[in-house]
């Protein structure tokens, strides 16, 4: 299986999956209720939110997907040397599964109207995905001071950048964090937030998802990688 052949068939993974997601045959102007209630967080805004995010997601999903696979081809040639690997990339892992953790924690309390835990969960989520950020600076310095290894060597140019990349959207998902966080703590009703929430906790479970696979298959070793791609016709 070739490069382009592999890239088209997660493109149009992607796609379906997408589109099933969509509930194509679901007719919104047929819900029952007052038009108010379909208004907040109902049939008309709930799609238009998620579609968006899902969107969003789908774009991101490729383009780590294309780091993964420049990282393997790269990998393939003889002068490759492996990254070290750091053990604090696994107390930064913990972090971000605690993170996680948290968000879920404050949209299962949205959905039983508790706002205090809604407001918890949010905050010890974004609390751990500090912590996580933090943790990946401290792991970029290691790698810096370490004899041998300087930024121009391709696993560790590679490490810095797709950490760093994946960095950003961390930091952006705090933003929509704290704004989230913001809302919920003027307000005592959970159905104002509760879609924020929703989205918050979808989105953290992506990075989660992504991070994990990154760090299966690049930090915690290159034989992993090496194998799919070997099964995947890459190498």
């Amino acid at each position: 299986m070739s490069i382009t052949t592999l890239f088209l068939a997660v493109i149009a993974s992607i796609v379906v999956w997408f589109f099933l997601q969509q509930r194509l045959a679901a007719k919104p102007w047929l819900e029952e209720g007052p038009i108010d209630d379909l208004h907040d967080g109902g049939a008309f805004s709930l799609p238009t939110a998620k579609l968006g995010l899902r969107v969003f997601l789908a774009v991101v999903t490729v383009l780590f997907m294309l780091l993964i696979m420049a990282y393997g081809i790269r990998m393939a040639l003889e002068e490759w040397r492996p990254a070290p690997q750091l053990s604090l990339l696994w107390l930064n892992t913990a972090m971000l599964v605690l993170s996680s953790v948290a968000m879920q924690w404050a949209q299962s309390a949205s959905r039983r109207g508790e706002i205090d835990g809604v407001r918890i969960g949010l905050i010890v989520g974004g609390v751990f995905a500090v912590a996580f950020l933090g943790g990946q600076i401290l792991a970029w310095r290691q790698l810096n001071m370490l004899v041998g290894f300087d930024v121009t060597h391709p696993a560790i140019a590679f490490f810095y950048l797709i950490t760093g990349l994946h960095g950003l959207h961390v930091l952006g998902g705090l933003v929509a964090c704290g704004s989230t966080t913001a809302k919920a703590w003027r307000s005592f009703d959970v159905v104002q937030v509760r879609l924020s929430v929703e989205l918050c906790t979808i989105y953290w479970h992506f990075l989660l998802l992504v991070w994990l696979v990154l760090f299966g298959l690049l930090f915690s070793g290159n034989d992993n990688l090496g194998t799919l791609l070997t099964i995947c016709g890459i190498r």
